[in-house]
């Protein structure tokens, strides 16, 4: 036999929604000591050139694609193309990142990250996963396919934020 149970409030379905979102704000911590994690050579460029966190966040784009066109790398990171045309101006001077002309399309310019600076950018981003992969090494199956569909949501509705 089944027990009836009242329907949940609202406001009950809110506190559970707050309850399990709390976990947002420190997510919003790590990501900000991002700074603290930076290989030395990186930050030393990005304190030589007043780089931003917005900087960092193209690089980070960048670590994980061989290259990428400026119109898809705005798309990504959800600002317009001015904006990341001039993020990647100023990655470019300071020797962050190589801008090339599309061979197939020569009206497209190819964003990818200096030679130089690629291995301590791609062990920055590696590191900074490093957690989320040990969360989700604790997961089954199943429930790592549905954190990895719930994280690809959340990240397409900021992105249209």
């Amino acid at each position: 036999m089944t027990e009836d149970r009242a329907p949940e409030s609202t406001d009950e379905r809110n506190r559970a929604l707050l309850a399990e979102l709390g976990v947002v704000p420190q997510l919003e911590v790590y990501f900000r000591r991002v700074r603290m994690d930076m290989p030395a050579d990186v930050a030393e460029v990005f304190s030589l050139h007043g780089l931003t966190a917005r900087h960092g966040g193209v690089l980070g784009q960048l670590a994980v694609v061989p290259s990428i066109g400026v119109s898809e790398l705005a798309r990504r990171m959800a600002v317009s193309l001015p904006t990341t045309s001039e993020l990647a101006g100023d990655l470019r001077r300071a020797g962050l990142v190589v801008a090339e002309e599309d061979p197939d399309n020569r009206r497209r310019t190819l964003l990818s990250l200096a030679d130089e600076y690629r291995t301590s950018v791609e062990s920055l981003v590696a590191a900074r996963a490093a957690p989320l992969r040990r969360a989700m090494e604790h997961l089954s199956e199943r429930d790592r396919q549905g954190f990895a569909a719930g994280l690809r949501a959340w990240a397409d509705e900021m992105r249209d934020w």
